[in-house]
């Protein structure tokens, strides 16, 4: 009976080794001020995608932290920094962009400001709650 105990735990923990050796990376990260997190931010996702390019990542903007995924933004400091094109092709490598509709409705900001590439969320710190409890994405903040 012993023997069988043993076989069983260990098959188990195979599965769980094996099951974990193929688990997708998930990432969110949090950006709350767009002039302080923005540029580093975009930059650490695309670093973090050029090592690791099967990481999923979702990006969670909320107060200020939505300038950057507004139509026409630019970088204040190195104004030559054009987000779209940098966010553009970050989507295109699969990375989420969302916005949180509290920010918008308490800044008086409407959906078709936003870049194409933004999507939408009903609270960003909601949503990053969620990622990390709910689907197991680890929490970065640049």
């Amino acid at each position: 009976m012993n023997r069988i105990a043993t076989f069983i735990a260990a098959l188990a923990a195979s599965f769980l080794l094996w099951g974990t050796a193929f688990a997708q990376d998930k990432v969110v990260y949090h950006i709350d001020n767009a002039e302080a997190q923005a540029t580093k931010g975009l930059r650490n996702i695309r670093n973090h995608l050029d090592v690791a390019p099967d990481t999923k990542i979702v990006v969670v903007t909320h107060a200020e932290g939505v300038d950057f995924l507004m139509e026409g933004a630019k970088d204040r400091k190195n104004p030559n920094i054009d987000y779209a094109s940098l966010v553009s092709a970050l989507k295109a490598r699969g990375v989420r962009f969302e916005v949180c509709e509290i920010t918008l409705r308490n800044r008086n900001l409407k959906k078709d400001q936003f870049s194409m590439d933004a999507e939408f969320t009903p609270s960003g710190v909601v949503r990053i709650g969620q990622l990390q409890t709910r689907e197991g994405y680890a929490y970065i903040k640049p």
